[in-house]
């Protein structure tokens, strides 16, 4: 929430794993963290593999990270991070359900889905870092 507008806090709604919270965040970053030790080890995609639209979407997201950190300081709005991270956060969740990472049976397309989850992770990470929120490997 913007430090300029009033809210109420409610201590049920803040740890919430449903919706704009946290902890939703944090459940997405281990869920991650979870595929990346079951895959083998990590290959690196070929150039060439074609890419699906929710593919795309979450690359175009990923992108968009300098942005909102360099917005958040001109702002003094950390604010800005991490609604930042809960829209990244959506978009790979709706990535997850849409794709199989793991079951994927071309090992092309499994390459790159596991590089996409390990770069949302990064940058989870990295954003609730900036906040001072710390993200479980596990939960």
């Amino acid at each position: 929430v913007d430090a300029r507008k009033n809210m109420l806090f409610n201590p049920e709604e803040s740890i919430d794993f449903n919706g704009n919270t946290g902890p939703f965040i944090q459940y997405t970053y281990a869920r991650i963290r979870s595929i990346l030790r079951k895959a083998p080890s990590m290959t690196s995609p070929a150039s060439s593999t074609s890419l699906a639209d929710k593919e795309i979407e979450l690359i175009q997201k990923m992108s968009e990270f300098g942005a909102a950190v360099e917005q958040a300081g001109k702002d003094y709005s950390p604010s800005g991070i991490a609604n930042y991270c809960y829209e990244l956060t959506k978009v790979f969740n709706q990535f997850y359900h849409d794709f199989s990472i793991l079951n994927e049976p071309d090992e092309q397309k499994k390459a790159v889905r596991l590089m996409l989850a390990k770069n949302v992770a990064k940058i989870i990470k990295n954003g609730m870092g900036l906040l001072g929120i710390e993200v479980p490997e596990r939960m």
